[in-house]
């Protein structure tokens, strides 16, 4: 008698589990899901973008279509309040934003535009971490940090609010170095090209991609090119002898201040839900991010590409935001006032 009863308690637990993980793969079966980019074709994001659509398909029940859609403009931000505000909240586009978004409230920049609160967009996660690098030409002389509070550094630079010019600020106001970013270039490439060039004394990138790293590993080999500083939480593994900025500063609240900045770095290459995305689709789509982000096929075409993975899970992220956004109000103000973004 007690095994029937068993037997039929299996039954009807089989028989309400079973309509659930129908559900689950029925949901997305025949789906298309966009990748929303952030970044225009062939940019370090867009590169991830593009490895992560090629294979979360076969981890989401019902083995969806996965298609990257691009939408560059206003660093970021034309993306971020297309997931917020007007893509359909059923689970089926996922935001491929620049880490930048992640602070771009605690800086107070062009707030107007931000139609979007951080803390409300549902985060999958993110698959690496940055480290920006100052490069120099080997014909400046420039050998070591100490060089560059000697004499006037020139750095090529995309805008004023663009990290390759803030991070130069707040160096020099924190360190006393003599950086003087010369703005209006068109991206790291032409950055670059025009360190190559000797048109400036260096470049200080944001983050580092596959075709960046590609061209300074090509300098180091001919010796006419070198990294003296890193600017981020940790080293870059392929450049050890390179000090970061937070090993160098001495005076505390300096260093806190640069650790707050680069909270952003670390959280890296996020993805995100629209606010109203349901509970369980949010649970596909995160599990299925993670799945993917330890896929032994997913790590060789990344390693083949370049592309070093670090996963970063949604609650770690969140946690960061919180401590940031969190940081006393003097050290928001003073990193406000360092970057030159007019505080609010």
């Amino acid at each position: 008698m007690k095994r029937a009863l068993a037997l039929g308690a299996m039954v009807i637990g089989a028989a309400v589990i079973a309509p659930h993980v129908a559900a689950a793969d029925d949901y997305y079966r025949g789906k298309k899901v966009f990748i929303v980019s952030a970044s225009s074709a062939g940019g370090g994001y867009d590169q991830y973008a593009r490895l992560l659509a090629r294979h979360i398909g076969k981890r989401i029940p019902g083995a969806p279509t996965v298609i990257v859609q691009n939408m560059p403009g206003a660093e970021g931000v034309k993306a971020a309040n297309y997931i917020y505000n007007l893509a359909p909240q059923d689970g089926t586009y996922i935001g491929a934003l620049p880490r930048s978004l992640s602070l771009s409230k605690l800086y107070g920049q062009h707030e107007q535009s931000l139609l979007f609160d951080p803390f409300s967009f549902q985060w999958l996660g993110s698959l690496k971490r940055d480290t920006g690098v100052l490069v120099v030409n080997t014909k400046s002389g420039l050998v070591n940090a100490e060089d560059l509070k000697k004499r006037e550094v020139t750095l090529s630079s995309q805008a004023s609010n663009s990290p390759n010019s803030m991070y130069a600020r707040m160096f020099n106001a924190i360190y006393g170095a003599k950086l003087k970013p010369i703005e209006g270039y068109e991206g790291s490439t032409a950055g670059m090209l025009a360190v190559e060039r000797f048109e400036v004394d260096g470049h200080l990138s944001g983050g580092t991609t596959a075709p960046l790293k590609n061209k300074i590993e090509g300098w180091m080999n001919a010796g006419t090119g070198k990294v003296l500083l890193q600017f981020g939480m940790n080293r870059d593994v392929d450049y050890p002898d390179a000090p970061t900025v937070i090993d160098i500063i001495r005076d505390e609240e300096g260093r806190a201040v640069f650790e707050l900045a680069f909270t952003e770095q670390e959280i890296g290459s996020p993805y995100v839900l629209g606010p109203k995305v349901g509970a369980a689709q949010m649970d596909i789509l995160e599990k299925a991010f993670i799945e993917t982000a330890k896929d032994p096929d997913f790590l060789a075409e990344a390693k083949s590409e370049n592309a070093p993975i670090y996963l970063l899970d949604a609650v770690t992220i969140q946690a960061m935001l919180k401590k940031a956004y969190g940081s006393p109000n003097e050290r928001i103000q003073k990193l406000r006032e360092l970057a030159n973004v007019k505080a609010h």
